[in-house]
């Protein structure tokens, strides 16, 4: 029989209780976590969001006590009793209410439980899939609590933040228009407009632009975003963004900002004080020395540039790469010559393939001289010259890759990080921030045969590279920047085009027509027409923001009910059919492709 809270009130929280509260009548409620039988004596931990309290239960009330050997893990308790002083063998000094225990008068049994699946303790490592199947006891751990509770008060650091600074919280539609330039649209189709569909927003990225032109002068939200793409360990369909936009800002005003709202997270969150204002490193030299857009700073192992040493060498890999347009590159990785085997150089060309790299060379300086497979397709003179150009040492071994720009960047990029984990290079205590700016404005994408935004389409270009969007478009920066931690876009922004004529340029180099464009976004170029303020703005990927700060290996685990690799969730089996009777209400049938059946 389950008993009611009828003439019960909670007094306190199991973890909030101390020895200030000896004494003292209290009445607490949680889930049993563990139960101890010692014969006449009885002990209940009592766990709920805050932690953790001892019941005790004597030997002087034997109905009590009967009842408390009956309680099993995660049954729902409410316990009334005194707060009293541990004896001085029974002090736990791992449990923030060591000192003391509650001694129980009274217990009612709220609910009962069966035995969970798996056992709700701290960093489990029962299967994810488990995990998630039953998320509502995952979520019972302590750990997984207390992210919950960091996501939470990050949450409000940004309300109260960005209040003070002068930003208005204001909703924007989750019922959209399909723009499809960037990711896929999840489409929800209309019952009352049969055959026409809602977008779910990748962003408000337009709606804030308009709030600007409407004058509101500081726009902030936290606000659901979704994306039909394949998910990695920070990526998820649906998402949360910390989304902000500012008028007549350039871009320091908005770094600005920014930085200060960063900086009061780290010191409220984990106590600790970023240096103000963070560096910036332009796209380019992130690249070349790098090998990323995103840089991990927190060590070496930076990219060298040998072509122009290579270019002409006996090694016909090295000299075609630099007569096709591309680059010869290397990473010195410094004193690990002893550490990494043929097996392992191994398996870092084979690491290396992943990112389209045909190969990686490598050349190793060993006591007794270079060893290196590709030194006998070398002149002496050309051989000395790239060890010259990489300083590499008694010790050192040097990994080369020669392809396109692109692949060499994405291959090396990649390596330096693995070497750096593979051999403990990473200081974990570190915290790296650092803005990449003067992205190119366009990409090439070889497939449509067309340029494509590098951010999105209403970027503005730099003001001295306007001259170049007709002749040389691949050569035109952007107003955009991204905030990088530890090697992780946390964020990213940019000044908008706020000109009517240059958003309809901007247009045309991506291939729209002028008709195209009205069709797609029309509202927008009409709203220009009324008078725009320069402004920009930015967004942070607020999960993944969690998950940095909280040291946590996967942005699933700071979400409450996310979703897997196939963008299923596992709880509630999402997405599912639907009745024939639904679908027939909106004009749909159902037609599936021979590859997913």
């Amino acid at each position: 029989m389950f008993e009611s809270l009828k003439g019960l009130k909670r007094t306190h929280k199991c973890g909030n209780l101390s020895v200030e509260d000896i004494g003292k009548e209290v009445v607490v409620m949680g889930f049993a976590d563990s139960v101890r039988n010692l014969g006449g004596l009885m002990f209940i931990n009592l766990r709920d969001i805050s932690g953790i309290i001892q019941l005790f239960f004597g030997d002087n009330d034997k109905d009590l006590a009967e009842k408390a050997a009956t309680v099993r893990g995660e049954y729902v308790l409410a316990a009334v009793g005194t707060v009293a002083k541990r004896g001085e063998g029974a002090i736990n000094p791992n449990m923030k209410t060591g000192e003391i225990e509650i001694h129980v008068k009274e217990l009612r049994i709220l609910n009962k439980a069966q035995t969970p699946p798996f056992y709700i303790v701290e960093n489990s490592d029962v299967k994810e899939e488990l995990r998630l199947k039953h998320r509502y006891l995952d979520l019972r751990r302590p750990d997984m609590q207390r992210k919950m509770i960091m996501r939470h008060k990050i949450a409000k650091i940004a309300r109260d933040y960005y209040d003070e600074n002068g930003f208005l919280e204001i909703e924007t539609p989750m019922l959209t228009k399909s723009t499809p330039e960037g990711a896929r649209d999840y489409l929800v189709p209309s019952r009352v407009h049969q055959g026409n569909f809602y977008a779910l927003p990748q962003s408000p990225q337009l709606y804030k632009q308009l709030l600007m032109l409407a004058g509101m002068d500081r726009y902030f939200q936290i606000v659901r975003c979704f994306r039909d793409e394949d998910l990695r360990a920070d990526r998820q369909p649906e998402f949360t963004q910390i989304d902000l936009e500012m008028s007549f800002v350039d871009i320091d005003d908005v770094i600005e900002v920014n930085e200060k709202f960063i900086a009061r997270v780290f010191k409220e969150i984990l106590d600790v004080d970023v240096k103000v204002p963070f560096e910036r490193m332009p796209y380019k030299e992130a690249m070349d020395r790098f090998g990323s857009d995103k840089p991990d700073t927190r060590f070496g192992l930076e990219l060298i540039n040998i072509s122009s040493v290579a270019k002409n060498c006996g090694f016909k890999v090295f000299t075609d790469a630099v007569a096709n347009g591309g680059s010869v590159r290397a990473i010195n990785a410094k004193g690990l010559g002893a550490n990494i085997s043929r097996k392992n150089i191994d398996a870092l060309g084979e690491f290396v393939k992943t990112y389209r790299a045909k190969g990686l060379a490598w050349i190793k300086y060993n006591d007794d001289g270079i060893q290196s497979p590709i030194a006998k397709f070398l002149t002496e003179d050309e051989l000395n010259a790239i060890i010259e150009k990489t300083n590499l040492e008694k010790g050192d071994v040097l990994f080369i890759v020669a392809d396109k720009d692109n692949v060499v960047y994405d291959s090396l990029g990649a390596l330096r990080c693995e070497i750096a984990k593979n051999h403990d290079l990473i200081d974990k205590n570190k915290f790296n921030l650092l803005w990449v700016t003067e992205f190119p404005l366009l990409e090439y994408d070889e497939e449509d045969e067309r340029y494509v935004a590098k951010h999105h389409p209403f970027t503005a270009p730099m003001d001295e590279d306007l001259h170049l969007l007709d002749t040389e478009p691949q050569n035109v920066r952007a107003k955009a920047y991204d905030i990088i931690l530890n090697g992780v876009e946390l964020g990213g922004g940019s000044i908008r085009i706020f000109n009517t004529d240059l958003q309809e340029k901007m247009f045309t180099v991506l291939g729209f027509t002028k008709e195209e464009a009205w069709k797609r976004f029309g509202f927008l170029l009409e709203a220009f027409k009324y008078g725009v303020p320069p402004h920009g703005g930015m967004a942070y990927g607020f999960d993944r923001f969690v998950m940095l700060l909280s040291g946590s290996e996967s942005i699933r685990d700071v979400i409450a009910f996310p979703k897997v690799q196939n963008a299923k969730e596992l709880m509630t089996n999402a997405p599912d059919v639907v009745d024939e009777k639904q679908l027939a209400e909106l004009g749909i049938a159902i037609k599936i492709t021979e590859e997913n059946k």
